[in-house]
Formats: structure tokens, sequence, C-alpha cells
């Protein structure tokens, strides 16, 4: 068992607290079982609550952890709390007092409960409790009204407290609670207009209410497993789509009963009326768009791997689960980077979409490449930091090992000539991989390696004014969804700035800068450019063995609120 907190006062320093402490790192990993004997040993280094500038924390894979003890509420900076495969009995209710929390991931440990502490978490977006065995989510959840995504999969679950249906969770687009033992879903999951993903499966569910229907938003749905009294309705949800699926439960299913009558009849009349609000804002919007000039629009059609006669796949290696498990990739043609300062606007945009969306990298890292120096299939793998070597953008050959301390030095160098406390930009994410013993990576058919995320893409691959063709990957160590929604925002924003660079004229080079690897031009000048539209290819990600883990885009993807947004499929 793993000692107490106080034991801190006569166990020996670690050397990745005393770093992280005297280069005020605002990320901090501790990972693996080299940490794991040291908890094992004397505990968990008390001196990390001490660490106040962290805005990223992960304690993982570490079995001696059992619990985390008082003083976490002196991470008042964190953002992402990550303590994932320990064996923690408890959540500590000081964890409420993390305001700017943003991530709590405390899959695959030994919970029984979560403290209402949590919903005092305004700015929580993610909360993954996966793989527990917890028996009921805290009340109060309702209050947490940035939440996106909540996955509450393999625990002990009943049901779901009423205000998690409440109106107020406007953003929360994914609930996966499957396989639990939940016996009844309310009819008020209508009330979750952001609703798109929901995994029910593997549970105790006799009835899917009505009402999931009036879920506008609603693409995907999982109910396999559960033994559902409308056996037709059961036979659907074991083999139909999501909208069939839908359509049924619109209708009203089958065998409603006669024993509630005159309840049926006033609940008919009351979702009519709201059908009927819905139908008239629905119509209302579509006028709106109807009127709209068709040269205002964002057109992006997905070029489905079926349609393709060149199918781009990326393979995923066992050792990256381990790292920085998730990734989305697609391809993206249109693109008309050439004129006046098309490139630098993207490139700021990438920027900004990590600093606020990825949570400044915390979150996901996007990486884009110029797909025509790209030699495919490609590996998504995981290699130890000395093997790991790449052409780093404006840099020498190197190897990981070497790169990170280069970075690292001149991260000092700049704090200390603008005499500043902290370091800034890159040099912040350079401790995301600290502890790890393998660095991540994406290597082409050539074996050179492309990207080392979060760190840096190859100079070899790297975007030009000349690239009309784009590979893009977003990775992830939080979770696939996180990466879908990257991927989905940085499309739209490529949407939006292929539509002004249409629209404005510029012409080619007109910022001064010449692109010394471009071609002649073969496609025509930007004012002989007859659309702005953006062709979104699909990637296959898939295991070692071949076996689909993911395509990008789906059919649940790129489902954008942008009333000019046309996505045609």
């Amino acid at each position: 068992m793993a000692a107490m907190s106080g034991a801190g006062e006569t166990m020996e320093n670690w050397p990745e607290i005393e770093k992280a402490a005297s280069e005020k790192r605002r990320e901090l990993v501790l990972q693996g079982p080299n940490i794991d004997k040291k908890i094992q040993e004397g505990g968990l280094n008390p001196k990390i609550y001490s660490l106040t500038l962290l805005n990223y924390l992960e304690i993982s894979q570490c079995p001696s952890l059992l619990e985390i003890h008082q003083g976490i509420e002196n991470l008042t900076h964190l953002q992402s709390l990550i303590l994932c495969r320990n064996k923690l009995s408890t959540v500590p209710k000081a964890v409420g007092s993390l305001k700017s929390l943003k991530v709590l991931d405390v899959s695959v440990n030994e919970l029984e409960a979560l403290p209402d502490e949590l919903s005092q978490l305004g700015e929580l977006n993610t909360l993954n409790v996966s793989c527990n065995k917890i028996r009921g989510l805290p009340a109060g959840l309702s209050r947490c009204t940035k939440l996106s995504t909540i996955n509450i999969s393999k625990n002990n679950i009943t049901h779901f407290p009423e205000d998690l249906y409440s109106a107020h969770l406007e953003l929360l687009s994914t609930i996966v609670a499957s396989e639990n033992s939940i016996e009844e879903l309310s009819g008020d999951i209508s009330n979750l207009s952001a609703l798109k993903n929901l995994d029910l499966s593997n549970n105790k569910l006799t009835d899917i209410p009505f009402d999931l229907a009036d879920c506008a938003k609603l693409k995907e749905i999982n109910f396999k497993g559960n033994k559902l009294k409308d056996k037709r309705l059961e036979k659907m949800v074991n083999g139909c789509q999501t909208k069939s699926i839908l359509d049924y439960l619109r209708a009203g299913g089958r065998g409603k009963g006669k024993g509630n009558q005159h309840n049926e009849s006033e609940k008919e009349s009351s979702r009519e009326k709201d059908k009927k609000k819905r139908t008239d804002k629905r119509q209302k919007h579509k006028k709106d768009e109807d009127e709209m000039e068709e040269v205002n629009r964002m057109v992006v059609k997905v070029l489905h791997v079926s349609d393709s006669a060149t199918a781009f796949t990326v393979k995923v290696a066992s050792l990256v689960k381990d790292v920085r498990p998730y990734i989305v990739c697609c391809v993206v043609k249109g693109m008309n980077l050439k004129p006046g300062n098309a490139l630098k606007r993207f490139l700021v945009a990438q920027m900004k979409l990590h600093d606020e969306m990825c949570g400044k990298r915390t979150l996901a890292t996007i990486a884009t490449h110029d797909l025509q120096f790209l030699h495919w299939p490609l590996l998504y793998d995981a290699r130890p930091p000395t093997l790991l070597k790449i052409v780093p953008l404006s840099r020498k050959e190197t190897n990981a090992v070497d790169l990170l301390r280069q970075l690292q030095f001149e991260a000092e160098e700049q704090r200390k000539q603008k005499k500043r406390q902290n370091v800034s930009g890159l040099h912040k994410y350079l401790q995301l991989l600290d502890g790890k013993e393998n660095y991540p990576c994406v290597v082409d058919a050539q074996d050179h390696i492309v990207s080392f995320p979060p760190i840096t893409n190859s100079e070899k691959t790297k975007m030009r004014k000349s690239t009309a063709e784009l590979f893009v990957e977003v990775t992830s160590s939080t979770s696939l969804q996180i990466c879908k929604d990257v991927m989905d925002a940085l499309i739209v924003k490529m949407a939006e700035l292929n539509k002004f660079t249409f629209e404005h004229k510029e012409e080619v080079h007109s910022d001064g800068e010449s692109d010394p690897v471009a071609e002649p031009a073969a496609e025509p000048a930007p004012s002989e450019m007859t659309s702005s539209e953006l062709v979104v290819q699909q990637v296959r990600v898939v295991d070692t063995d071949g076996n689909l883990k993911v395509v990008y885009p789906s059919k649940t993807d790129l489902a954008s609120d942008a009333t000019n947004l046309t996505v045609i499929r």
C-alpha cells in the first residue's frame, strides 16, 4: 500500500518535481514503473502540490497510487488533471476548488463514488470516469454548464441524476454510459439540445423514450445489449442505422398500451405543440438560408473511401496506446494558399485553435502537411527518443533527445534575455513527454518521420504557398472526440479562409514572399477560380491487423452549426 503523503518529509527528492519547480513548468507528467516504484516505497511526494503554476498534471499507470491527499487544492491553475490507470479509491473533495479545470480523467481506477464538489467545476468540459465501480453520479452536474463530453462506461451506475437532463447543459454533445446497470432513460433527455452521441449499450433498459427523437442534433446512438419490451425496436437497435431508429420513435413506435390513454393524449398534444414550434423554427432558418446568395456559401464535399481511386490509410502501432492513443486524419483538396497572405492566415488560424480549443496543446495537437511529399501508407508509432530521428521545421536532422534538449536550452535563454519568469511558445509543451519511455510519431512508407506530436512536424512535408492538397492529423492523449471536434473546427475555418481568399481576389505572392520550391502554376490564377469549394477525403485509421479504428469524416462528423456551410456527403 502506498504510504501517506506525510511520509514525504523523509523521502528522497524527486528530480521530476524538482525540475518542474526550478523551471517553473506549466505541465508535468508522472507515469509508469519508475514513478510507481517511488510511490510504493514512499508515497506520492507532497512537493507536487507546491507547483502552483501547473495547468496540466498527469499521474498515470501507477498501481501503487491509492489516494490523492490534501494539497491538490493549491493547484488553482490546473486545466487538465489526468489520474488514469491507477488504484485510486476516492477523488478528494478538494478537486472542487480547481475552478479552472476543463478536463478530469480518473478512468481505470477503483472508485465507488464521486464527490458532490465536482458540481463546482464551472469550466469543466470533459469528464472521464470510465472503468471504475461507481454506483451513481453526483448531484448538481447541471451547474457544470460547459460540459461537452461525459464518459461513465463500465461502472455500476443504475440511473442518471435528474439534473443530467437539464437544459442548462446546452453544450453536452457526448454521453458514453455503456456497460452499466441503467434501468431507465427519462424522456427529459430531449432537453439536451446539443446531444450528438449517446451510447447506452449493454445496460438494463426495457424502453427507449419517444422523446429521444426530439434531440435535433443526435447523429449516433447505441442501445445494443438491452432487453427491450418492444421487440421490433430491439431488433432495430441491433441492426439499423440511427436515423431509422429515430424515425420509428418519432412515429410513436408500437404497443404503447391502453392503460393511460388520457395522459398519453395530453403528452401527445404537448409533443405536437413543441414539434410545431420546432418545425416553424426550422422553416424560418431554412428560408433565411435560401435567401443567401450562392457565392456567400461555404461548400465542403466529402469524398468517401469507396469513392476514391486511392484510399489513404494510417496504421496504428500497439505501443501508441500508452503514449498518445488517439488520432484522426483526413486529406483536404482545393485550398488556395498562393494569393497574398492566405498561407499566413491559415497558420495563424491553426495557432489560435491550438491556444483555445486545444487547451494550448494539452488536449490535442494539429499537424498539417503537404500531401505530395508523403509516401503511403503511414504508420502512427511510438519509438524510443534516441531512435526517433526527424528533420524538424527549420532545423537539421536530429533525434528527439537532442531536439528537446536544444529547445529547452533555447527556452531558458529566451526567458533570461526577456527577463521573464516563465517560458512561452512551443517550449511550454516540452514537458508533456516527461516520463514516457517512447515518443509518438507519424512515419511514412520510406520510414521518414513526418510528425512528432505535440512538438513539431518535419521540414520535408511543411506547408508552402504551392501546397494544394493537405494531409491533416489531430492527435490527443485525452479522447477521440476532442480529436474529431478539433478537426471539425479546423475544416470549417479552412472553408471560411478559402472563401475569403476567393472573394478578395488577392494576387499571387502579393505579400512579397516567394516559394522556392513552387512549380509553375498548373491551376487557374486566383481571378479565374470559379469556386472556393473544399474536398475532404476520408482517411482510414486501422490497427496492426487492419481492423478499422476510425474513419474521418464519418457521417456524424462536420455537423457544423454554421448557417452558410453546406456539406455534400
